[in-house]
Formats: structure tokens, C-alpha cells, sequence
């Protein structure tokens, strides 16, 4: 007897092409490109965390308190300087630093031409931007009275 059913054909997965086979490849692209923007701004943020975190050193400089400005295209920051002379008549060297504390600033403004003692902290590999112009850091401020 011979059975006259209709048998399913056989098709070998070769010859039929997958309906999402450009759903995964757009899927592949999307995830390659938020992978190439994720990683380098987790890395960035993750060095920029450690830079200010670690304090490459710390120390105190004295000297007269040339300037002090609030500056900045987008984030304004507290920069400054102070000259620093070893004898009297010499040539003085110059010390930029950044203030991130307001109240500090004002105490810095308001002793603007004095002779001031500054206590830093160093903090390396920072890019400058938002965070100050300079890797040093005013953390106190002491005025000199000769």
C-alpha cells in the first residue's frame, strides 16, 4: 500500500535565509558603538576619580599674594598667584595655584599685595577644565605678619 499523504519537504537550513539576520547585525553595530562611547568615558571618569582622590603630595609656600580671579569658559574657577622671593632684590618665582573653596577665595581676595602662607595639596594627572587651570590645590591660607 502506498501512502499518499503529503510529507513535509525537507529543506536544509542553508538554503533559508534567516528573517533576522539584519536585526542581528544592527543589533551588533548598535552594541560596538555604545561600547566605544561607554568604555572611554568609564575610564576617564574612573582616572579623573583617582586623581582627585590621591594626593600626589602636600606642602606650604609663602609668599606675596600676587592675584586671585574667578575665571573659566564654562566652569569658573578660583585661580592665583603668588611670588615667591628668596632674598630681598632677587628675581621672585611664581606659584599658580586653584582655590575650589569660595570662603577660602574671599579670605585670599581680601589679603590681595600681603604676604600669605599657603597649604597645598598636589593632585596629578587632572585634566584642567572644571577642575582648575593648575594641580595645586589650596586647602588653608595663613597671613604673614612681618
Amino acid at each position: 500500500m502506498v501512502d499518499d499523504t503529503p510529507q513535509p519537504a525537507e529543506t536544509s537550513p542553508a538554503a533559508v535565509p534567516p528573517a533576522s539576520a539584519p536585526h542581528r547585525t544592527r543589533n551588533k553595530a548598535l552594541t560596538a558603538l555604545v561600547l566605544l562611547i561607554l568604555i572611554p568615558v568609564v575610564v576617564i571618569a574612573l582616572w579623573i576619580w583617582v586623581a582627585l582622590g590621591y594626593t600626589y603630595s602636600n606642602g606650604e609656600r609663602a609668599g606675596y599674594l600676587q592675584k586671585i580671579s574667578k575665571k573659566g569658559w564654562l566652569c569658573k574657577t578660583w585661580e592665583g598667584e603668588i611670588a615667591m622671593t628668596p632674598l630681598p632684590g632677587a628675581t621672585p618665582q611664581y606659584f599658580s595655584f586653584t582655590v575650589r573653596n569660595d570662603s577660602l577665595a574671599r579670605v585670599l581676595e581680601q589679603n590681595a599685595g600681603k604676604q600669605v602662607s599657603l597649604t597645598y595639596d598636589q593632585h596629578r594627572g587632572i585634566p584642567t577644565s572644571c577642575f582648575g587651570e593648575t594641580e595645586y590645590f589650596v586647602t588653608a591660607v595663613r597671613r604673614i605678619i612681618p
